[in-house]
């Protein structure tokens, strides 16, 4: 597949002090000053300034990008400093936008950054997006990419795509609209998002710290390629990397007739279903607060205390008097003749989602009355123990 054209025109000319400092980008022949001075007028917006995006806004502004935009509504968070290398240990409890805004003004004076602190749904997203020529996605969410997707699509944008799990990560690049005539989107990829509970978050399943930069250095390679019209991109290939093997695959992705005309933004928390309808359903009327168990211990009621989270995450942390067993042996129905028939049973997880898909189970199972705690041992260790660590 030949090169893109080039996605931004070039800015008039470049100054005395931008020639001193992107002079290694401009003595490789394929960048050059035209290249720099793309990157100079190009206006990329980030979507999440966590684990992706700290490494794709802190080589964005290295590399000259003249403007940059940070979507994200979210605070830095102790646990986030093991990936989210944008930010410190003195911006915990920052918003992050505003914590890497200033990371990269130390990187890049010259970067004009926008922030955009408001959670990304379907009411803005098209409003935003048009103020940009490409967008990096690094959101950790279904709900969020099929919005990003489809707002692109409606827009006519290109968008770089990257996620990451573990030790593995994807990449790729979406422009329904591209000039070659072989425009992809994400749902050519992923038609459907994956049934609730089905694939565990970075949140649940935990990543690697240092997985981010690889794959955040190859979406920074893509956007620099998309924007100068160098190189061939990631379109219609899609990138994943193995850190443990240390293998990169390569899959081809073709345009699937089947995939349906996207012509405008729907609820997409309803159509990724954070829980399924079955848990939704179960946890209403179901759930319990940190201080209605309290309660029942302080009270010496007799229950039975089920952490359905992994075994790994129950030696991290645990409450006092639960019993441990995951939520795939309740699913699977292996665990339920060990639970008890004589007392009611109150499920956790690490902050409710898991543990309303197996509370479902439960009722389906005969366990009617079998409740779940709201907001997991997180909220837990924040309103009743606040001695437990937090992961």
């Amino acid at each position: 597949m030949s090169a893109l054209p080039p996605l931004v025109e070039p800015a008039a000319e470049l100054t005395k002090e931008e020639v001193a400092r992107y002079s290694r980008h401009l003595i490789i022949p394929d960048v050059g000053v035209n290249g720099q001075k793309r990157l100079k007028n190009a206006k990329v917006l980030v979507i999440g300034a966590g684990g992706l995006g700290s490494p794709a806004l802190l080589y964005l502004a290295a590399a000259g990008v003249g403007t940059l935009g940070i979507v994200d509504f979210d605070v830095v968070d102790e646990s986030n400093l093991q990936r989210q290398v944008i930010h410190g240990q003195s911006d915990v409890g920052k918003l992050k936008a505003a914590s890497a805004q200033e990371s990269i003004a130390e990187i890049n004076p010259l970067v004009k950054v926008h922030l955009h602190t408001d959670r990304l749904d379907s009411s803005n997203a098209l409003e935003i997006f048009e103020q940009y020529d490409l967008i990096v996605d690094g959101t950790d969410n279904f709900a969020t990419r099929y919005l990003v997707n489809d707002a692109a699509v409606l827009l006519g944008k290109p968008y770089v795509w990257g996620s990451i799990f573990r030790f593995e990560g994807q990449v790729s690049v979406f422009w329904e609209d591209a000039p070659n005539g072989k425009g992809l989107n994400y749902r050519d990829l992923y038609p459907e998002p994956p049934p609730p509970g089905m694939v565990p978050s970075c949140a649940e399943g935990g990543v690697l710290g240092v997985l981010c930069a690889s794959i955040g250095s190859i979406m920074v390679t893509e956007a620099i390629k998309l924007i100068t019209g160098i190189g061939e991109t990631l379109l219609g290939r899609l990138i994943s990397y193995d850190a443990l093997e240390m293998k990169y695959r390569e899959v081809k992705i073709r345009k699937d007739p089947e995939t349906p005309k996207i012509t405008e933004l729907i609820d997409y928390e309803a159509f990724c279903g954070v829980v399924s309808d079955e848990a939704a359903q179960a946890a209403s009327g179901s759930t319990i607060t940190p201080a209605e168990l309290k309660a029942k211990f302080d009270s010496g009621e007799n229950f039975a205390l089920i952490d359905v989270r992994e075994p790994h995450e129950y030696e991290i942390v645990n409450i006092k008097g639960a019993t441990l067993i995951p939520k795939d042996r309740i699913l699977s129905g292996e665990a339920l003749a060990e639970l008890p028939q004589d007392k009611p049973i109150v499920l956790h997880c690490k902050s409710g989602a898991r543990s309303a898909e197996a509370l479902a189970a439960l009722h389906a199972a005969g366990f009617k009355d079998a409740t779940h705690l709201g907001g997991g041992v997180l909220a837990w260790a924040k309103q009743i123990d606040p001695s437990l660590p937090t992961y």
